[in-house]
């Protein structure tokens, strides 16, 4: 008897574990909305939840926020700076606090570009400093 109810208590363990969802890092976008929108930056930012990251910076303690941002020159040239910082959270574990831990920043310049151009070198510029954060945070 005693058997069955200690697998059966592992059984109910493994499951709803098996069922509980990854955890999220807090995220701030603070992005220029005509380079880049919310929804895209998200979902390259979820680039920086893989099983290492999760185990070495817990979402509890770590949020990360980035900033897409630039324009046109009046030579119509693109141009793009993409940061990505890693910031502690909070007491309250609902905001981070602006004391970077980690920045890392990309920028580029397209000349002649034009508009639905410009957003894709802000989203390949938040991608490269996305992937640049999650290899210096695992390296170090």
């Amino acid at each position: 008897m005693k058997f069955r109810s200690a697998f059966l208590t592992a059984l109910f363990a493994l499951s709803s574990s098996a069922f509980a969802a990854t955890p999220q890092y807090l995220v701030l976008d603070q992005s220029t909305p005509n380079l880049i929108d919310k929804a895209s930056a998200a979902a390259t930012l979820k680039e920086i939840t893989t099983p290492q990251m999760l185990k070495l910076y817990s979402p509890k303690k770590w949020g990360f926020a980035t900033e897409v941002e630039g324009g046109f020159t009046a030579s119509k040239t693109c141009v793009v700076t993409a940061r990505v910082m890693m910031l502690p959270v909070g007491v309250s574990g609902k905001t981070l606090v602006f004391k970077a831990e980690k920045k890392v920043t990309t920028f580029d310049a397209l000349p002649g570009a034009t508009q639905e151009q410009c957003k894709e070198l802000a989203n390949a510029k938040l991608k490269e400093a996305v992937q640049a954060m999650v290899f210096s945070l695992i390296k170090s």
